[in-house]
């Protein structure tokens, strides 16, 4: 994780930068693409990120099976579709229970089973106590398991949605619209 330019960012109620070491194995996070070696297997993949976050060697087995891996549990990491690789991410990132959950796009490269299961995956963990942050455009997805839709733009916390409201994304895009244009005549004036 990179540090923020600007506040504070507590993890697990504890700044950013004073974190334990111990205390990110709580944390299961995807940013971006998934962090995996290619040469390895899936389930070798998923091996290691276990055993990095202190989990029982077993926790791969599950995951194989939770995310559907098993057929492509032998194959290499690198030689895996887009989507299959995102699937690997994901399991990699939740197959320890994580307290905390940060993903960015994570529905990415995914087919529609893919998608259930992250979104099965997702509505488990927070039911068990997880908190559960997920950036993403497909606010059609996320509205379907987020009890709080906050907007960001240009790295600053511009609003919240309602995620029962109606048309979500006209209200999403209304609201960047009326930043973009708030910050534009802002940088006007400064000239």
């Amino acid at each position: 994780m990179l540090r923020p330019a600007s506040g504070v960012v507590r993890i697990l109620g504890r700044p950013l930068g004073e974190l334990p070491r111990a205390e990110w194995a709580h944390v299961g996070q995807l940013v971006e693409v998934p962090s995996a070696y290619p040469e390895l297997t899936t389930r070798e993949n998923l091996q290691i990120a276990a055993r990095l976050r202190g989990a029982a060697p077993a926790t791969a087995e599950e995951a194989l099976d939770e995310w559907h891996l098993g057929a492509l549990a032998g194959r290499r990491f690198g030689r895996l579709s887009l989507g299959n690789r995102q699937r690997v991410g994901l399991a990699a990132a939740l197959q320890h229970l994580p307290r905390l959950i940060v993903l960015d796009e994570p529905s990415n490269a995914l087919d529609p089973a893919a998608v259930l299961l992250l979104r099965d995956a997702l509505t488990r963990r927070a039911r068990a106590g997880a908190a559960v942050l997920v950036s993403s455009h497909h606010l059609d997805e996320v509205a379907r398991i987020a009890h709080r839709i906050m907007i960001m733009n240009a790295g600053r916390l511009i609003g919240n949605l309602d995620p029962v409201g109606a048309d979500l994304e006209r209200a999403f895009f209304a609201r960047v619209l009326a930043d973009d244009e708030t910050r534009t005549r802002t940088r006007r004036g400064a000239l």
